[in-house]
């Protein structure tokens, strides 16, 4: 499950309540998910969030999910650390360039770096995955256990 899902069009982070009220509670009580967001419905977005029933694990990924409010919920949780810069080089061929994907970034970005720094979410992680790339290693058949940087 992405948190994009339930970001889209709605807030970049101040989603945690509706996604515990509509994923996260029913998956806990075993039922299975069938959810679509408000925003989906306003903007004419098809389909809906489903996971089934009694899958032995979900996965909620994105930025935003290691957090205060959603601790109870989690059972585990992997931090990946990152470059900034890198990040938002890997956005622009993902996404584009064009002058509202770089607005939607700065926004976003606007939000997410006071986000970072409230909730600290490396200092919540289960697992964090982190390596800065200029170690160097074979990425079929190694992995680098770094020390956490600093925030």
């Amino acid at each position: 499950m992405h948190t994009d899902d339930i970001a889209w069009n709605h807030a970049y982070f101040d989603w945690g309540p509706m996604l515990v009220e509509n994923i996260l509670q029913p998956l806990h009580r075993g039922d299975e998910v069938d959810f679509r967001p408000e925003a989906w419905i306003t903007h004419d977005r098809p389909g809906s969030i489903t996971v089934p029933a009694g899958a032995d694990f979900i996965w909620v990924e994105g930025t935003g999910i290691i957090r205060e409010e959603l601790a109870p919920w989690l059972d585990a949780s992997v931090w990946m650390q990152g470059d900034l810069d890198e990040q938002e080089r890997l956005l622009v061929v993902r996404d584009g360039d064009s002058p509202e994907q770089l607005e939607h970034v700065a926004n976003w970005l606007l939000e997410e770096l006071p986000f970072m720094l409230r909730e600290q979410p490396w200092a919540r992680a289960t697992m964090i995955v982190a390596g800065p790339p200029q170690i160097d290693h074979d990425p079929n058949t190694e992995l680098v256990v770094a020390p956490p940087t600093s925030p």
